[in-house]
């Protein structure tokens, strides 16, 4: 894995070159308006310690914050995911600690309401795989990386609200 960090657009000003996961990327660079993915995907966190807004990014240039659905040009801690070839896997429940009614899925799903026929999603699990949920339908707003695990609230994932409007898997690890 593999990611450049550029202080201005279009890949220009002082850079930094990550291959670990870094909680605080502070010391490295003062704002981030452009990125470089050489390999991997990777998970970029407004905040220090693995808070605040979170983009997804896989194999690709960033030429400015709004190719990656940035909200600014703060990013201060990465994470980078795990390379997977299994089976995905993850349960949905309407209420907090699973309860609730439940859907569960095996695939990207572009509507939740579409799906469950509700927009709140309080609680999860994920078996397996790791996945992106997604504020809106169609893959769009504010974005959410869960891995394995149980997530008893919607805070564990990150979120601020309980609204899921779509969710996918990541797939692309070159």
């Amino acid at each position: 894995m593999q990611i450049i960090f550029y202080e201005d657009k279009n890949f220009l000003g002082r850079s930094y070159e990550c291959v670990n996961d870094c909680s605080n990327l502070s010391s490295y660079f003062s704002r981030c308006n452009s990125i470089r993915v050489l390999n991997g995907c990777w998970v970029l966190y407004e905040r220090p310690n693995y808070m605040g807004y979170q983009y997804f990014l896989k194999k690709g240039e960033y030429p400015n914050f709004q190719q990656w659905m940035g909200f600014n040009d703060s990013i201060r801690s990465c994470l980078g995911i795990p390379q997977y070839r299994g089976s995905y896997r993850l349960r949905l429940y309407e209420r907090n600690n699973f309860g609730g009614k439940m859907l569960e899925a095996v695939s990207d799903c572009p509507s939740v309401y579409d799906q469950f026929n509700h927009h709140d999603i309080q609680s999860c699990n994920v078996f397996d795989g790791y996945w992106i949920f997604y504020e809106h339908p169609n893959y769009r707003g504010r974005q959410y990386y869960l891995r394995p695990g149980t997530y008893r609230r919607f805070t564990d994932w990150g979120a601020m609200n309980a609204r899921v409007g779509s969710f996918r898997q990541i797939t692309e690890f070159s």
